[in-house]
């Protein structure tokens, strides 16, 4: 059932979209926007370069702040990462309009945990590894709106944003 819905979604997507620009190869984009995550609001800004017309290697930084409140004393963190990723875009496998642009991946970093001297939590700085499944939305022939959901590591649960093809 579900094979039968991602057809369906994939195929009114091929019916109702229009061909613009995908990522060729050689070339950069530019993603910046803000995420989603239990430790507070993510920014994020980053590059992906084409090694292939399916294949994008990239990297990427993000910085984050919140509050937190343990036994009625309120602390500040802040949590910056960089990462790297590699992505398969789906777009020439599954015949997908060039206008949208269809990924998955895996992503790899380092995130800086800092919290105050008096904090007494667990949370610490360490080495992050996750999967991430997104996809874009050509607006025009460079700019395109993203949406990305991902899990394993502190860098973010999910984001939205833009991307710039250079």
């Amino acid at each position: 059932m579900k094979k039968i819905l991602l057809f369906a979604t994939f195929a009114f997507f091929a019916v109702m979209s229009f061909g613009q620009n995908s990522l060729p190869m050689g070339k950069t984009q530019l993603n910046f926007g803000v995420g989603f995550s239990d430790w507070g609001v993510p920014l994020y800004v980053g590059l992906d370069y084409a090694v292939s017309d399916d294949v994008t290697l990239g990297g990427e930084f993000t910085y984050r702040s919140y509050r937190d409140q343990v036994n009625n004393i309120y602390y500040d963190h802040s949590i910056e990462g960089i990462a790297g990723n590699f992505n398969y875009h789906f777009n020439n496998l599954l015949s997908i309009p060039q206008n949208w642009d269809l990924y998955a991946g895996l992503n790899v970093g380092f995130y800086i945990w800092n919290s105050p001297d008096t904090y007494q939590g667990s949370y610490t700085s360490g080495l992050g590894l996750g999967l991430q499944i997104g996809g874009r939305y050509f607006i025009s022939r460079r700019v395109a709106l993203n949406l990305e959901f991902g899990g394993g590591n502190a860098f973010a649960d999910g984001k939205f944003g833009l991307t710039v093809q250079l």
